[in-house]
């Protein structure tokens, strides 16, 4: 565990050097596969180890790191404070491993906050337009206002208990205790009805900003989620967040189709996403909790890809606006393979790993009610509609005549989209290895 920490404290004297940090950071993903994956906590040192869980989001977060730095070129070629900007994202890299890593609530706290100002720093230093500050703001205090209560419970924890092992607290649970101890983690997925930081977040970050909160740090609130609920034995509520969720995947399904703003429609689908992964987290079954996972790793890929692709068009046309931005499949016909396979993916298609997730959810949920299924099929049809609408929009009609289009594409572009495809598909096919968990 400390020879990972390490690895990423090293790579921070390599500043200057955008593509070898690149390669090591490729190169840490292939000694991570060399790691024992196991259903506990494993590896332990200096109060940090890995479970399965704690494995499959580190990884994550390595990969989507490493491809913000590829995606951000515009940075590095323009000079517009190259060395900082990388600084902030290994700093952000280095919070995320020791939040998904901690065995400590309040280390796990301490970090899961942390990761939040190199965020900030992202979106207020290289956000395209005035409105960051505003959009960096609600992030904050959106953020700030719900974990607060969740520091208070810590304190009491560990004043009550005189432990923050996650495997050694056992509380005696009411229901202060137990809003205080998950509202943080809602907000930061985030719910339907407390979402409203998120969109304005998308819109004003830079592609790199967008990758990281849409690939990672909507995890975070997952995760959480996992690791208060392994030791609370107290689930009356539940059907409350399960009942909102199903019902906020539905409205916010039909708010994507009324967008004009590219990035604010993927965002929107993202909230939509996790309105199913926190459905499936509050069952607490097994089939919820798997698929949950599993569709968490598999939207952090595809979300990911939907926005490099967002911000492709971007940089060619400097627009994000659905009714400038058309025709681009005669513009641009490979990448517009590209808008299909991430399309068909977002919306659960064979052989994505979004597919598993959501059977594997729907499996949960279904069992948990069986009224949940009316809410399930809308959400799932209204994904397959938004995720059409998006490719056909982008691609089909007229190209705008008032505007000066650069290149149709570069190979650094292609790589980094064929680098978020690959994992999304083939991870398909060893999906045995998630069952380890639970």
């Amino acid at each position: 565990m400390m020879k990972l920490l390490f690895f990423v404290l090293f790579l921070i004297l390599l500043l200057e050097k955008w593509w070898i940090l690149v390669v090591s950071l490729i190169l840490l993903t292939f000694y991570m596969m060399t790691f024992p994956v196991l259903s506990y906590f494993s590896s332990m040192s200096f109060g940090f180890g890995m479970d399965l869980v704690s494995y499959c989001l580190v990884f994550l977060s390595v990969w989507i790191i490493m491809m913000m730095m590829i995606a951000s070129s515009k940075i590095k070629f323009n000079f517009i404070y190259e060395s900082e900007f990388m600084l902030i994202i290994l700093v952000l890299l280095l919070f995320l491993i020791l939040t998904f890593c901690s065995s400590n609530l309040f280390m796990f706290y301490l970090y899961f906050e942390s990761s939040m100002i190199p965020t900030l720093f992202l979106i207020f230093g290289w956000g395209y337009q005035s409105e960051r500050f505003l959009a960096g703001i609600y992030l904050l205090f959106y953020t700030l206002f719900a974990s607060f209560p969740l520091l208070v419970s810590i304190f009491y924890i560990f004043g009550s208990y005189y432990t923050l092992d996650y495997f050694l607290i056992s509380l005696n649970m009411n229901n202060y205790l137990y809003f205080s101890l998950i509202l943080a983690f809602l907000i930061k997925m985030p719910m339907a009805f407390v979402h409203f930081w998120l969109p304005k977040a998308h819109v004003e970050a830079p592609v790199s900003g967008s990758m990281i909160l849409a690939g990672v740090l909507l995890k975070l609130g997952g995760y959480g989620l996992y690791r208060v609920l392994f030791f609370m034995n107290y689930f009356f509520y539940n059907y409350i967040w399960i009942i909102i969720s199903l019902f906020g995947s539905l409205i916010v399904g039909l708010l994507c189709l009324s967008q004009v703003d590219i990035k604010c429609m993927i965002a929107y689908s993202s909230v939509a996403h996790m309105g199913l992964v926190l459905s499936g987290i509050m069952t607490c079954c097994y089939y919820g909790l798997l698929g949950s996972l599993v569709l968490m790793i598999g939207h952090g890929l595809c979300s990911s890809g939907l926005f490099v692709l967002a911000n492709i068009i971007y940089e060619r046309s400097h627009s994000r606006s659905l009714l400038i931005n058309k025709g681009f499949i005669v513009y641009m016909p490979f990448m517009s393979m590209f808008w299909f396979l991430f399309s068909v993916n977002n919306m659960a298609s064979p052989p994505s790993f979004n597919l598993i997730g959501e059977v594997l959810l729907i499996n949960g949920v279904l069992s948990w009610n069986s009224l949940t299924s009316l809410f399930l099929a809308l959400s799932s049809f209204l994904s397959c509609c938004y995720s059409i609408y998006l490719y056909s929009i982008t691609q089909h009609g007229e190209l705008y005549s008032g505007l000066i289009y650069e290149s149709g594409g570069v190979l650094r572009e292609y790589i980094l989209l064929f680098m978020h495809w690959l994992p999304l598909n083939f991870l398909f096919f060893k999906i045995d290895i998630f069952t380890f968990w639970i």
